[in-house]
């Protein structure tokens, strides 16, 4: 085994010679010459080819996310459900004119949101999936404030643009009377819509059929624990939120029997106790640190010995999620106006601080939409 002061001798070194590998290869890559040549010599050829692809997929990204806004808000899919239709019938459908609704179709079709069939269009494979989503297509719709707020990015990262319209949006979580604020029932429902993105693949990841009661602290209008219900039909099941989302809750038809609503703020009020499970799904990364420091302490003491808290959502610095989760959220949630992604690490840091234990990262499907960090505390049940 290598003695400390070696040990740090040789990663230094191999730092120093990572660095001076990655200068030579920023100056090659940064050299038109270069760019010429390797674009031309066989070995090199289709490395070039990738890389001046995915540069101009970045300088397009926003006009793509243009093309699959403008399908989403005209209903295209949804014209072509039935099958396949004449460019002109599917531009009358969606309120275009010919010329427009055939430039619509092509930018759809080089997005393989659509398919050419002969002289009609049809459904293409990525269209197919995304129809198939509910939660995904109300999120596209839901950008169109998102994309008010980028429009001057430098403005917004320096705080000089006006107030975002994300930040107004999510404002009834800061308001003095919650329940008086129309925007808790859209946020509830946007929130349910694309609950079905995540609520499998997490109740895939850990089985919660091994607790007897079980808090979503910020549920919702019960989304979350209706799953839960299907995986644990004997568990009893308690539901946390604002007195505003708290109400949709309690009127949601079919809610299980066995769920009870709980109105208020971790802000300021403690959370129910008696749950041996308590779940976070989509909720620590809304939240600066403090809060979520103030969260974790609460629901430290809300548990019992041997009790488990889930965390759920998508994570930062993991190079599978980082588009997801460095550069989307990153620049979502400051729009928003609060939170931030947070690593597994940093995650298990603040639970260690707030006395938890035995802090494990739990493999789920899709990371993209959520990874999943379970904690104990302390003690036996």
């Amino acid at each position: 085994m290598l003695a400390p002061d070696e040990r740090d001798r040789r990663e230094a070194w191999t730092v120093r010679w990572r660095d001076r590998w990655r200068d030579l290869r920023n100056r090659l890559v940064g050299d038109p010459r270069f760019q010429r040549f390797a674009a031309a010599f066989p070995p090199t050829r289709p490395v070039a080819r990738r890389q001046a692809a995915a540069l101009f997929d970045l300088c397009a990204g926003f006009v793509y996310s243009q093309v699959l806004f403008a399908c989403v808000r005209l209903r295209l899919l949804d014209h072509l459900a039935a099958g396949p239709l004449t460019p002109d019938a599917l531009a009358r459908q969606m309120g275009l004119a010919p010329d427009a609704g055939l430039r619509l179709i092509r930018a759809a079709a080089a997005l393989d949101l659509v398919e050419w069939r002969g002289a009609r269009v049809g459904l293409g494979m990525r269209g197919a999936a995304l129809r198939g989503n509910p939660g995904a297509l109300a999120m596209i719709d839901h950008h169109a404030m998102l994309y008010r707020d980028l429009a001057d990015p430098v403005a917004l990262l320096r705080g000089e643009s006006a107030p975002a319209q994300l930040s107004r949006f999510w404002a009834y979580g800061e308001a003095a009377d919650p329940a008086a604020t129309a925007d808790a029932a859209a946020y509830t429902a946007l929130m349910a819509s694309s609950q079905s993105l995540v609520a499998e693949d997490i109740l895939d990841a850990y089985p919660v059929s091994r607790h007897r009661v079980i808090l979503d602290v910020g549920g919702g209008d019960g989304t979350f624990l209706a799953a839960v219900h299907r995986r644990a039909p004997d568990a009893r099941l308690m539901l946390f939120d604002l007195p505003a989302v708290a109400a949709l809750a309690a009127t949601k038809p079919g809610r299980p029997d066995s769920l009870t609503i709980h109105p208020g703020s971790f802000r300021t009020d403690d959370l129910p106790e008696g749950a041996d499970l308590i779940t976070l799904v989509r909720v620590v990364h809304d939240h600066d640190d403090e809060l979520v420091r103030l969260l974790l302490a609460r629901i430290h003491r809300a548990l019992p010995p041997g009790g488990t808290l889930m965390i759920a959502e998508p994570m930062a610095q993991s190079a599978e999620v980082a588009p997801m989760a460095d550069a989307y959220f990153g620049f979502y949630l400051m729009a928003m106006g609060s939170g931030e992604a947070r690593s597994p690490e940093a995650l298990e840091a603040m639970l260690h601080d707030a006395g938890f234990s035995d802090v494990r990262r739990r493999a789920t499907r899709r990371p993209l939409f959520a990874g999943l960090v379970t904690a104990r505390k302390p003690g036996k049940t």
